[in-house]
């Protein structure tokens, strides 16, 4: 999942893809959130800590940046990247379909459904064995919301990607998240900074 980051660099000017309470409901913005709510602080997002939830950190190897966060709950694993976006128009429309493409190129398979968050992928991602066989397929579904001045993507695999029960709790935690884009210029399309939390508890408030 983590091996599809880049999303491109083609100005573009799409209509935003959220649902349409995500202000209330999430994915948040940080000016959205509750600021006493103990939030884990992981720079570009905020998590919201629950029962059975299990956070990692996704490095590059090279640079050592932190490039996604992995949570993993309910028997599956939601990645999360936040990029910076432009303020008037959305992301997700155009990467939806560059994610499409590259899966296609590496033999899998992509289908467009309309899920809880909007126009959602659900992927048939072929997989290489730890024996370096090849031929199994591992299905993922790709979720995306435009917010403001920001764009958030998620990767759900595991029980949540087929199961609706598992599906709805992962949808759930998805919604949780904060989203810090902050006031820094950036690009369209770069990835917001990502950090370790500042303390080994990560129970900072927002």
């Amino acid at each position: 999942m983590s091996d599809i980051e880049n999303v491109g660099d083609v100005p573009i000017d799409h209509p935003k893809s959220a649902p349409e309470d995500r202000a209330t409901n999430g994915p948040l913005d940080e000016s959205e959130a509750n600021p006493v709510r103990p939030y884990v602080d992981l720079g570009g997002v905020k998590v919201l800590p629950r029962d059975g939830l299990h956070l990692r950190l996704e490095v590059e190897e090279n640079t050592k940046r932190v490039v996604a966060v992995g949570l993993d709950y309910a028997k599956s694993t939601l990645q999360v990247q936040p990029f910076a976006a432009p303020r008037s128009s959305g992301l997700w429309h155009e990467i939806r379909d560059q994610i499409a493409d590259q899966i296609a190129r590496q033999g899998g398979t992509t289908q467009v459904r309309e899920g809880t968050f909007g126009p959602e992928l659900l992927a048939q991602i072929p997989v290489t064995t730890a024996e370096g066989q090849a031929g199994q397929m591992r299905l993922a579904r790709f979720i995306g919301v435009d917010g403001p001045r920001w764009f958030l993507r998620g990767v759900i695999a595991g029980e949540a990607a087929a199961d609706p029960v598992a599906a709805a709790k992962v949808e759930d935690l998805f919604r949780s998240i904060v989203v810090v884009r902050g006031n820094t210029p950036m690009p369209p399309r770069d990835l917001i900074p990502l950090r370790m939390p500042a303390s080994s508890t990560g129970g900072q408030p927002a």
